[in-house]
């Protein structure tokens, strides 16, 4: 635990990465895992993740994002894109995949599919849009504590317009939403917040017990 807040302390919100320098392909594919073994309500994880390679898309994003170099310069760009429409078949298909991976019939699951198909059939749009996209940064948590225990760098980024984020990468066409986003890379020598000492609220102002 002691290496976990150190490497917690040691992370922080990069604001210039250098550009030079890329994620080998085990650490990706193990940011990767996290984001997929990540908990979301009910297991049902109600969202899609794009990684975005491709620099022309990256440079289109980038003006979305009010011109913020990370988005170009980071090693990778990951965009968690809540699903605004998850219904019943998610649920079946979600269903399918728990009978599967745990050897149990589809028709023991027939309670839990019922409860959960209850709970989505009874959000509104909205409240179904606000459910999903907090489970999108759920995911992302995972991504910037695996990051940090690899000494990658993360910046989480909801200062971008999800808008036109949807409309260029086409995502608003597959029931997606641009939530929150995370360029992840490494820190560039002259990054002067790296040396800026971490600022957060004290055990005793940030803690209720009752």
């Amino acid at each position: 635990m002691s290496n976990f807040l150190e490497n917690q302390n040691w992370r922080y919100a990069t604001k210039q990465f250098d550009a030079s320098k890329k994620i080998s392909d085990a650490d990706f594919n193990t940011l990767k895992e996290a984001v997929r073994l990540s908990a979301s309500s009910y297991g049902l994880q109600p969202y899609k993740v794009i990684i975005v390679e491709n620099a022309e898309l990256r440079e289109k994003l980038k003006a979305a994002a009010w011109g913020q170099t990370q988005i170009t310069d980071a090693s990778h760009l990951f965009i968690f894109a809540n699903d605004l429409n998850l219904d019943t078949v998610s649920v079946d298909k979600y269903i399918e995949n728990i009978s599967k991976t745990r050897g149990v019939p589809v028709d023991a699951l027939g309670g839990f599919s019922d409860m959960m198909k209850g709970v989505v059939t009874n959000l509104s749009a909205e409240a179904k849009h606000i459910w999903t996209a907090k489970q999108t940064y759920l995911a992302l948590g995972n991504l910037l504590n695996a990051a940090a225990e690899l000494k990658i760098d993360a910046t989480p980024m909801e200062g971008f317009n999800a808008a036109s984020f949807n409309e260029i990468l086409g995502l608003d066409k597959l029931g997606l939403n641009a939530s929150v986003i995370a360029t992840v890379g490494y820190r560039h020598d002259e990054d002067k917040s790296q040396h800026l000492k971490k600022v957060r609220k004290s055990s005793e102002e940030l803690f209720i017990t009752l």
